[in-house]
């Protein structure tokens, strides 16, 4: 897959079929499209500190290939990886192996928990299939997650398509178990299935999004990325950098850009332009790139995305078309192909029948079992406040919840008495570029309040909302009805569900996200949830919190 810049001057120069007509010694250069700038990322290891391959590509003299050849030898391509490809295979590669590992010890841990719990550390005549079936759960689990495709990579490094996977394949373990215990009359004690084997996708869970975790720490630190060669106009790219810059877990690296011919790429700033949409195959060779985005625009239709494809196919670039469609999961869409044109079917999202009702159940079920389990802990919050400061100690106040519906939502008070009165005094002080009123150094929050924020502790009352069927653990923020009657129309989605305890908008920066972003992360739960989203969501919830970014 490897396309090295050399060899494809060479191509160029003897006019080979695959790359076009030939050029002449003198190429005539692009005066709209400015020469490269200061790339937005470094350069590859081992590369120069001076980006002069547009100087390379663009000089009337002959590259070292084309001078050692002699001419009466053709030139042919050995098929190859491309040098930025081969890297990101290798760290892929290691990923897809630690996930095994995990795999295996989520197995090992869960079988070997549950027949100590069980049984105790000795082996007996009566217990002893019962260790053959502990050794065997790993290796059951290795199997059921390779059929469920747990460890294709297209389902990992993001989304939650890995998880539903990894539960779909562990409800198939459970329920195989089962059927073949009954068909073969075992001997096998209900209580053990149902332990183990739960236990054991639980643990691959969880250690599966540590692992990630660990891998969105190392695409902070710019290790683990893509290199991405964007094709588009200028704004939709000035878009997409900026996003893909904000979000820099989804591993994608912009490097350098392709533009329409009349753009003069002033625009694009701080990002090397290329060339034009006719170059994006050279580009690709130029910035090391090992992917192609491109953007929707009316130039590149279905023929060019289709000759640009081939371009790529050779050294293996991975091409990724983006779709109008905002903030619309895979789960959602489905390719049907309509005389040989691939149609795009947008599924509705799931806001009512059995789906919201196992939401519900287990909403309350976990909201049951997390007051049990922090009853000392809401115990002790509670004491600190009472006697910290003159007041109640809890504070209720008028949320909307779904379709509109008001009820009074349950939190720990973090402030004085007097918080709402003083607000208007406050509010040319708001630090929030929405309806909310946000501020970091709040002179209504009490010194127990602002420690109670910083670990979200005065949220932990909502739990009851939650059990009361008014809330859910996860979901958008419930807003003020002073809030909602701001809302513009699309905003108003938010209201198709029930507000969360924790979701999207809290795990990725609570108050530091600005309102338009708070926006659509909201809808974009809503317009793509699922339960595997869930719980995704609760287990970033604990690390946001140990982190408090964006609380106050």
């Amino acid at each position: 897959m490897s396309q090295d810049v050399s060899e494809g001057r060479a191509d160029a120069s003897t006019g080979s079929p695959n790359r076009g007509p030939r050029r002449s010694a003198a190429r005539s250069r692009n005066t709209k499209i400015p020469g490269p700038v200061v790339p937005l990322s470094p350069p590859p290891a081992g590369a120069a500190t001076s980006n002069n391959a547009m100087e390379r590509h663009w000089s009337p003299r002959p590259s070292r290939s084309q001078a050692v050849r002699p001419a009466n030898r053709p030139f042919v391509r050995n098929r190859g990886r491309h040098a930025a490809m081969s890297r990101r295979q290798l760290w892929e590669r290691r990923y897809v192996w630690s996930l095994v590992l995990s795999d295996l010890t989520a197995g090992v841990a869960a079988g070997v928990a549950t027949f100590m719990v069980r049984f105790g550390d000795a082996v007996t005549q009566y217990n002893r299939a019962y260790t053959f079936y502990s050794a065997l759960l790993p290796i059951l689990l290795l199997v059921v997650l390779a059929i469920s495709r747990a460890y294709e990579r297209r389902y990992l490094f993001v989304g939650s398509d890995e998880y539903q996977r990894v539960i779909r394949g562990g409800v198939g373990l459970i329920a195989g178990s089962a059927v073949v215990s009954y068909a073969l009359n075992l001997d096998l004690a209900r209580s053990y299935v149902l332990v183990a084997l739960p236990a054991a996708v639980a643990a691959a869970v969880v250690l599966r999004f540590l692992l990630r975790k660990r891998l969105h720490l190392a695409r902070a630190r710019g290790e683990n990325l893509r290199r991405v060669i964007v094709v588009g106009h200028e704004l939709s790219v000035i878009g997409i950098t900026r996003q893909l810059r904000r979000e820099r877990y989804h591993g994608l690296e912009v490097v350098g850009a392709c533009l329409p011919p009349e753009a003069d790429g002033i625009g694009v700033d701080g990002l090397t332009v290329y060339g034009t949409f006719d170059e994006v195959a050279s580009a690709v060779e130029q910035a090391d790139a090992d992917t192609v985005v491109v953007l929707s625009c009316p130039e590149l239709d279905g023929a060019a995305v289709r000759r640009l494809a081939w371009q790529l196919e050779r050294d293996e670039v991975d091409l990724v078309v983006a779709s109008a469609l905002v903030d619309v999961a895979g789960a959602r869409t489905t390719i049907r192909p309509f005389d040989g044109l691939p149609m795009l079917h947008v599924e509705h999202p799931r806001l009512h029948g059995g789906s919201r009702l196992v939401k519900d159940v287990f909403d309350r079920l976990g909201a049951l079992a997390l007051l049990i389990v922090s009853g000392p802990v809401l115990l002790s919050v509670a004491l600190c406040v009472g006697l910290s400061s003159r007041g109640p100690v809890l504070f209720r106040q008028v949320r909307v919840g779904r379709d509109g519906r008001e009820f009074r939502i349950f939190k720990f008070r973090s402030m004085y008495l007097d918080a709402e009165a003083r607000l208007a005094e406050l509010r040319h002080l708001n630090e929030h570029d929405g309806v909310l009123f946000k501020m970091r150094d709040d002179p209504r929050v009490t010194p127990v309040g602002r420690w109670l924020r910083r670990f979200s502790l005065d949220e932990m009352p909502q739990l009851l909302n939650v059990l009361l069927g008014q809330m859910s653990l996860v979901g958008p923020r419930p807003p003020l009805p002073t809030e909602v009657a701001a809302y513009a129309d699309d905003v108003r989605r938010r209201l198709a569900v029930k507000p969360g305890m924790t979701g999207l908008w809290q795990v990725s920066g609570r108050s530091d996200l600005s309102w338009e972003e708070a926006v659509r992360l909201d809808l974009r739960y809503v317009e793509n949830w699922s339960l595997s989203l869930d719980l995704v969501i609760l287990l970033r919830t604990v690390t946001a919190v140990v982190r408090s970014s964006g609380a106050y």
